[in-house]
């Protein structure tokens, strides 16, 4: 049998089970750092029992929802290699859209940002490599979150510092740029797809009050952790725009509170400046 029919198959399993096709190209291409043209002439060749075992292997661990990103073992964002594994969430497009908006309005060589509830590191460290003259500080409630991020730290080459911290418990610092993508997402939510469910971090994922907790604590907290006139840059989920600015406006009177579309026009961002 050719690769190419042996393919076909698993993906049309993988579409009625709710998987996207594509996933099985993303990740045996990973897996093998497999060009387009390598994969193209690949599966125009007959299966071998070696490549039969290894489509099978891949499409077993599909099949059950487990993310492309945890079996290839890492994520691009921002144009970067990021590691990731069960113990984060796996960095989306989206947020690639709220660090592009800090390094658009924020041009100045100085500035001491604090990413919190970092994760992978992904919004921390592409900023830092962005912006190199920027101190970086990333924490999180998860010291095996941070054993990830600090791993992807080495990996791109950065020096930036790490905390371990519940919210602003252990940070004793005022930053010009407090970032953060939070978790939002309500306990009783029908939307989530099944691999997030199954696979990704709950402690990352989900927050009481409607998925609103953690931005109530932030709103609460954040005015003694910032500069002056510091910032404050949030990702959201899509229908919690008007309640979180209203958090933030009540918090920070003298401030602005803006939401921020997304590329598709969904709310996507909060910004206090």
């Amino acid at each position: 049998m050719l690769i190419i029919q042996k393919i076909k198959e698993y993906e049309n399993q993988l579409e009625a089970a709710g998987v996207e096709a594509f996933a099985f190209e993303f990740t045996y291409r990973r897996l093998h750092k497999m060009s387009k043209l390598d994969w193209l002439n690949l599966v125009r060749q007959e299966s071998t029992v070696e490549i039969s075992a290894q489509l099978e292997g891949i499409f077993t661990r599909l099949i059950k929802h487990e993310p492309p990103q945890y079996i290839v073992g890492h994520a691009e964002f921002c144009d970067l290699e990021f590691k990731v594994d069960e113990r984060v969430l796996i960095p989306r497009p989206e947020t690639e859209e709220l660090v592009e908006k800090i390094r658009g309005e924020n041009k100045k060589n100085s500035l001491k940002i604090l990413d919190m509830g970092t994760g992978s590191g992904a919004i921390g460290l592409s900023l830092k490599h962005a912006c190199p003259d920027w101190q970086m500080t990333l924490s999180d409630i998860s010291n095996d979150a941070l054993t990830v991020a600090q791993e992807n730290a080495e990996n791109l080459g950065l020096q930036v510092q790490f905390i371990q911290s519940d919210l602003f418990s252990n940070i004793n610092e005022k930053y010009d740029i407090i970032a953060s993508n939070p978790p939002y997402i309500a306990f009783d939510d029908k939307e989530m797809d099944q691999s997030v469910k199954l696979y990704e971090p709950d402690r990352a994922l989900y927050a009481t009050d409607e998925g609103l907790a953690i931005y109530r604590e932030l709103a609460h907290q954040a005015k003694e952790y910032l500069a002056e006139d510091g910032k404050i840059y949030l990702e959201i989920g899509y229908k919690q725009g008007q309640a979180v600015q209203a958090l933030f406006e009540q918090a920070f009177p003298d401030k602005q509170v803006q939401i921020v579309q997304d590329s598709f026009g969904k709310d996507r961002m909060v910004v206090i400046k």
